[in-house]
């Protein structure tokens, strides 16, 4: 094994570390820390707790990753963990808290994501991979983050929310609700403000998958009859389009939540 460790960094004992793990000045590996190849604790950032960092993670100085959950009364039983990709990168001043015994005990975040200056990911919340968070973005705990979401700065999610694949969380912005695959959602309370277009251009989705999910949204999102009918409606129209049944899936997938919806 080799590692480059800085003669001021703390490495506890029982810390695992990979092939050509860097660790800079000052910083903090603690004794349940699993490091992957590559990795790079840049200086005074913290890594602690159950944590498991992916291959090529980077944590910047003043991150704090695997810190206890913020719940009043919280005991350890031996679960709360934090798992965190392959490639992503963490950069100054984010935390990252581990999962709540009570809820399974994981907080993960995905591949080759990245979390800007400031962000803050809570207790439980489950992130999936290219997934990217502006500066001082804030995520409550619980919240479930899919494939390629992108958040702009200062984004807040309350907790319990569900964010599907491919969306957009414009900056400022106070989600309360479900935000459906694909969706742009923007303002204070949240609204669905239509379809992440440009980020379905830039990942090379084809002109009729975008043009069949316009279609899809202006059914969903009309004012002639029930949403429950409009959602039949839709799946019996673009039943073909995987894209579009992925937002049908969502919506049929919880009876309890909320949408994001036009305003």
């Amino acid at each position: 094994m080799s590692a480059n460790i800085h003669p001021t960094a703390i490495v506890e004992s029982g810390a695992s570390l990979g092939e050509n793990v860097t660790i800079g000045a000052f910083a903090i590996v603690g004794e349940e820390v699993v490091l992957g190849d590559g990795c790079v604790i840049h200086p005074r950032a913290t890594v602690i707790g159950r944590t498991k960092l992916g291959k090529d993670v980077e944590v910047y100085p003043n991150s704090v990753v695997g810190g206890a959950p913020q719940i009043l009364g919280f005991e350890d039983d031996g679960t709360s963990r934090t798992v965190v990709g392959d490639r992503s990168i963490i950069r100054e001043h984010t935390t990252i808290h581990a999962g709540s015994p009570a809820h399974g005990g994981l907080t993960e975040l995905g591949d080759d994501c990245l979390l800007m200056v400031g962000s803050h990911i809570a207790h439980d919340c489950h992130f999936g991979s290219k997934c990217v968070l502006a500066n001082n973005v804030q995520v409550g705990g619980h919240v479930t983050v899919a494939d390629q979401v992108w958040m702009g700065g200062q984004a807040a999610i309350h907790q319990f929310c569900r964010i599907g694949p491919h969306a957009f969380v414009g900056g400022g912005a106070i989600v309360v609700a479900d935000v459906i695959p694909y969706g742009s959602v923007i303002g204070n309370h949240a609204h669905l403000a239509g379809l992440n277009i440009i980020g379905m251009k830039r990942r090379g989705f084809t002109r009729k998958s975008i043009h069949d999910l316009r279609a899809a949204y202006r059914m969903l999102f009309a004012k002639e009859g029930t949403f429950s009918e409009r959602v039949v409606d839709a799946e019996q129209t673009y039943g073909d389009c995987k894209e579009v049944m992925e937002i049908i899936a969502f919506i049929q997938s919880s009876k309890t939540r909320s949408l994001c919806l036009p305003e």
